[in-house]
């Protein structure tokens, strides 16, 4: 599915203001389950890809957040509420619709590998999530496809985190992601084209992968409205990434520190 130049920008512009790629849930993750809430911020993020001798991306943003019993915005995901099944107050199944702005993309002048290579640029994906919370672990499932930009690729990601809180202002967050990433998307952002091919960039075509991202957030919460945290992870790339030729890196990693006041 592909909408005119303009429309996709302003896809892109309105994704923006809602914050880099990937960002977790960290404001949805603070809010009770009743009632509306919303909130603003900033956060500074810095992402390392794994293409040969390309820079960090690093970015300021503004954050919005809002949450009520039918929607919640976080980050770049919208998602809206699905009747689910609690079966107590810590043990409940909730699920989802989703839609989500992919910021991955990289631009021919980020990185000499890629000179010579067609631009590749970031999609709007949709798609539904799952989500068992309990006193133990939050398991969560999701499916997601590309229904703008270029790449039609799709992922299902399957994920696990607890929370702790402490003194009732810090909260500590580790998490376990693996992502099943399909053939489509595998090609589009670390293939290698007929029209591509040079004398140090051999032809490659992707094919469906799994990778597997650990990281950790962090929360400080003062005065009631003002919330500050620190995410930071490590993508570990399956083969299928790491045998292209635009790759010379077998991870890559991701930090973001940001405000949030809650209104």
């Amino acid at each position: 599915m592909r909408l005119c130049i303009s429309t996709l920008l302003y896809v892109k512009a309105a994704a923006l203001v809602m914050l880099l790629a990937g960002l977790p849930l960290t404001v949805a993750a603070q809010q009770p389950d009743e009632g509306t809430s919303w909130g603003l911020g900033v956060a500074a993020g810095s992402r390392q890809q794994a293409y040969t001798d390309i820079d960090r991306n690093n970015r300021v943003l503004p954050i919005l957040s809002y949450e009520n019993r039918y929607i919640r915005v976080a980050g770049p995901e919208l998602a809206v509420k699905l009747p689910g099944y609690q079966f107590s107050e810590s043990n409940k199944i909730n699920f989802s619709i989703l839609g989500r702005y992919d910021f991955t993309d990289y631009k021919q002048s980020d990185a000499p590998i890629l000179n010579g290579m067609e631009d590749r640029d970031g999609g709007f994906w949709t798609g539904v999530k799952a989500e068992w919370q309990n006193s133990l672990v939050n398991i969560s499932a999701e499916y997601t496809t590309e229904v703008v930009g270029d790449s039609e690729g799709s992922a299902v990601n399957l994920g696990l985190e607890r929370t702790w809180h402490f003194r009732q202002q810090f909260t500590f967050t580790p998490r376990l992601v693996v992502s099943l990433l399909d053939k489509k998307y595998v090609d589009y952002y670390y293939g290698v084209r007929a029209n591509e091919v040079t004398a140090d960039r051999a032809y490659y075509q992707g094919e469906s992968a799994v990778n597997f991202e650990v990281g950790a957030r962090g929360g400080y919460m003062f005065k009631q409205k003002h919330f500050v945290f620190l995410d930071v992870s490590v993508t570990s790339l399956a083969a299928e990434i790491k045998d292209s030729p635009l790759v010379d890196s077998s991870t890559e990693n991701r930090v973001i520190l940001g405000y949030i006041y809650r209104f």
